[in-house]
């Protein structure tokens, strides 16, 4: 472990702890010496199931909901670091879309994505600190039928630039990354992918989705995790208000 990613005393929110990305920077924290970590999660068998070297508290709630920030934010103290990455997946063609879906996705990965970021950087006021906001290569690169999840994601980026304008002379660097195809739960709900995994498996699936990407693979969520630890730590000390796209160079 360098200096520049030691995470050593250091206190830490992340949403979307249960699985996936959000899991993989809950462990990569721990492993670099974080003292707490804050786990937020409606998965409450999933947070549970973490095994952590550090001290944890686990939240089980939706990040769309006020009550439980409003509820949580007195128990926070001074946060180091946050990752907004709470999110779930939809997608469709707008002029297919109900309104209902779109106000679902919306809920959770733009108006949780605020309340997440907004409670972080009241925790940060006295002595600064790093938040990580997790946005998607949809948000960068149009994409037909991503729907609200593409829109949402473009939204929360630039939520990231604008809180790194304003947290700034605080001393609070805001930053988001732009995943592209990750290997992640977020996809097993989704009709057309469950039907191809039983036709083929899950491996061949995601390297056929993965076809566009240069690489030619999907990234783990730790790889994610440690563009996001990056961020984080004092190796990005000049950066803020960036959006990292982290894809594999499927937006080139």
């Amino acid at each position: 472990m360098t200096t520049l990613q030691d995470f050593s005393q250091k206190t830490a929110l992340v949403t979307g702890a249960a699985s996936g990305i959000g899991a993989a920077c809950a462990r990569a924290l721990a492993d670099r010496g974080a003292s707490k970590l804050v786990l937020v999660d409606v998965d409450e068998a999933g947070l549970g199931a973490l095994d952590l070297d550090c001290e944890v508290q686990l939240v089980t709630g939706s990040v769309a909901s006020p009550d439980l920030w409003n509820e949580l934010e007195p128990q926070l103290g001074a946060l180091d670091h946050a990752i907004v990455n709470a999110g779930i997946g939809a997608g469709g063609l707008f002029s297919e879309l109900d309104f209902a879906d779109w106000r679902r996705v919306m809920d959770v990965n733009l108006d949780g994505a605020f309340l997440t970021l907004a409670t972080a950087m009241r925790a940060m006021a006295d002595k600064g600190g790093g938040i990580v906001v997790t946005s998607s290569a949809t948000g960068v690169k149009p994409i037909p039928a991503t729907g609200p999840y593409g829109v949402a994601k473009a939204a929360v980026a630039h939520m990231a630039r604008m809180a790194a304008l304003e947290g700034a002379p605080g001393g609070i660097r805001v930053n988001a990354i732009a995943p592209g195809g990750v290997d992640t739960a977020i996809w097993n709900d989704g009709p057309d992918f469950q039907r191809s995994v039983e036709a083929q498996g899950r491996e061949a699936t995601l390297k056929a989705m993965a076809a566009t990407t240069p690489r030619g693979r999907f990234a783990t969520a730790d790889e994610i995790a440690g563009s996001i630890l990056f961020l984080l730590s004092d190796a990005a000390a000049n950066i803020t208000g960036q959006v990292l796209v982290d894809d594999g160079g499927f937006t080139l």
